[in-house]
């Protein structure tokens, strides 16, 4: 009975220890973030650049302007979402960030659960997903009106998929628990 008491313990203790193995995504997750960062504004300050030495027609050059500072804000968010995804697999595996915990005003970063880390993963992934598409319609020339409706359509889903994020996601919280 003893050996299988120190076997049970052994074994517990090893697996608990396997979880710091979730710190390798966190740090290249913070890698990550850092490096998108950096691209997002290097996207924009070529988008500057461009706006002090573009000679020829004014829309053209909204347009690449535009184009280039909404590819940073893009690389931004897919940075805010690999620092989302950072703190909170560090949050749920290995620890809680007693420094955030610190400042009452700042809880987008607290993650209980992985439900709710999904959740907001995914919907910083559904706002890349409307500048990305924002990004391609400025880019494109429309000269159909069937391009004008597959414009209308895909601005539809967006509103219609941001709309049912956002009401799941107040359902969710202002449902009163059980706990109370």
């Amino acid at each position: 009975m003893r050996f299988s008491k120190k076997v049970e313990q052994v074994t517990e203790n090893l697996l608990w220890g396997v979880r710091f193995l979730a710190i390798v995504p966190v740090l290249f997750g913070l890698v990550s973030v850092i490096n998108l960062f950096w691209l997002g504004s290097l996207e924009i300050i070529e988008g500057v650049k461009q706006y002090s030495e573009f000679e020829g027609p004014h829309s053209e050059f909204t347009t690449k302007v535009m184009t280039s500072i909404i590819g940073g804000v893009d690389l931004y968010l897919i940075g805010i979402v690999l620092m989302l995804f950072s703190f909170g697999i560090y949050e749920l595996f290995i620890s809680k960030i007693d420094v955030g915990r610190a400042n009452q005003e700042i809880r987008i970063l607290e993650i209980h659960s992985l439900d709710e880390l999904k959740d907001k993963i995914l919907k910083v992934i559904v706002i890349v997903l409307v500048v990305r598409i924002f990004k391609q319609v400025a880019r494109m020339p429309i000269t159909t009106y069937q391009e004008i409706l597959y414009l209308a359509i895909a601005i539809l889903l967006i509103a219609a998929s941001s709309y049912l994020l956002h009401s799941q996601g107040g359902s969710k919280h202002n449902k009163p628990s059980n706990h109370e």
